[in-house]
């Protein structure tokens, strides 16, 4: 599922929008499968009727428990776009966490040895917001996400230092006219110095 590009600002870009990894469904996985084969085993053998029952339960249970797995891995978002990384999880009750990219310290990842074969780990961003240090678990190839984090991190500062270093832009000929009446209506200015100010304003028009 794409991340809704109305949560964006506007002239802000979606980086990256990452669910868990298919580590996170894993276990649930697993239990179903076998929860199933019990399930085809206890019907096709002839077991007694208790059994049988008792095979139901374990299928719909491990049915239900991969269910809401499915659905928590569904709708938990990790986003980066080019002004903050966003954070969002929960199915009913629902969290999440905004961390501006110019508030970002550091970010850290770590990894196990089995998760460095799979291809995930935790992702640590220590910022100065308000969110202090978050944890984010089972991120996909979290060496690269930490890399591009820091891509966005210099590229939005180099549109900050740009935006603050532009020159302000020269009032209109119109704004500045009006600008000049209010002037000689305060008696800031004289008549006369209205007249020729006007004159080279409209000169330039």
């Amino acid at each position: 599922m794409a991340y809704p590009e109305d949560y964006l600002h506007p002239d802000e870009e979606l980086v990256l929008h990452l669910h868990p990894h298919w580590w996170y469904m894993a276990g649930a996985s697993v239990v179903l499968v076998v929860a199933v084969v019990f399930g085809i085993v206890a019907l096709v053998s002839g077991w007694w009727d208790p059994v049988k029952y008792l095979a139901a339960v374990v299928v719909l249970a491990a049915l239900v428990w991969f269910t809401e797995r499915l659905l928590r891995w569904v709708s938990t978002h990790f986003v980066l776009t080019s002004d903050r990384v966003i954070y969002r999880s929960g199915i009913v009750a629902k969290s999440g966490i905004e961390i501006p990219l110019e508030s970002i310290n550091a970010i850290h990842f770590e990894q196990g040895i089995l998760e460095r074969i799979l291809g995930l780990g935790d992702l640590r961003i220590d910022s100065a917001s308000i969110a202090g240090v978050s944890v984010f678990d089972d991120i996909r190839k979290p060496d690269r996400v930490q890399n591009e984090i820091y891509v966005q991190m210099e590229a939005n500062d180099r549109r900050r230092f740009r935006s603050a270093a532009a020159p302000a832009a020269e009032p209109s000929i119109p704004e500045q006219l009006e600008r000049l009446h209010a002037l000689v209506e305060r008696g800031a200015i004289t008549a006369e110095e209205y007249e020729a100010k006007k004159a080279d304003l409209l000169g330039r028009m």
